[in-house]
């Protein structure tokens, strides 16, 4: 009888998501980034000081050694110039990972979301106003773009 390995486990590092709402990020972290730890503003919708909450919750992660996935839009180089810090800080690689949709084709999937998960209009469109492409001169160790 033979028996299964265990999984290697999956070196620390930060994974940065880029994308607009309805690109797919969230898809693609699930199908992607299985091992990872998901952590995004998203699942404290009513907490008051997101960033710096996500700030704790990432830095204590990747000090335990753990894989982590930022699941937000982080259009901003501004924006994600905290996340390149923590990694930096923490001593771990960190990537982003850029969703490069169409606007109209995440409007589209946006608009058959139901509930919560339907990102007001005014939203898309601010967050597509600032979207800039990661670049490794934001720090990051590696770019992915997926089209």
């Amino acid at each position: 009888m033979s028996r299964a390995q265990p999984a290697e486990p999956i070196p620390a590092e930060l994974v940065v998501m880029v994308g607009l709402p309805g690109s797919g990020k969230s898809t693609w972290v699930a199908a992607h980034l299985p091992g990872h730890t998901v952590v995004s503003k998203d699942h404290w919708p009513r907490a008051r000081h997101r960033e710096a909450r996500q700030r704790r919750v990432v830095t204590a992660l990747l000090a335990d050694g753990v894989a982590v996935v930022v699941d937000n839009t982080s259009p901003s180089p501004a924006e994600r110039a905290p996340l390149v810090e923590l990694a930096r800080t923490a001593g771990v690689p960190v990537r982003a990972v850029f969703l490069d949709v169409p606007v109209d084709t995440c409007r589209e999937r946006n608009d058959r979301r139901t509930g919560r998960a339907r990102v007001p209009l005014v939203g898309l469109y601010a967050a597509a106003g600032r979207l800039v492409p990661p670049s490794a001169d934001e720090g990051f160790d590696r770019v992915d773009v997926l089209r």
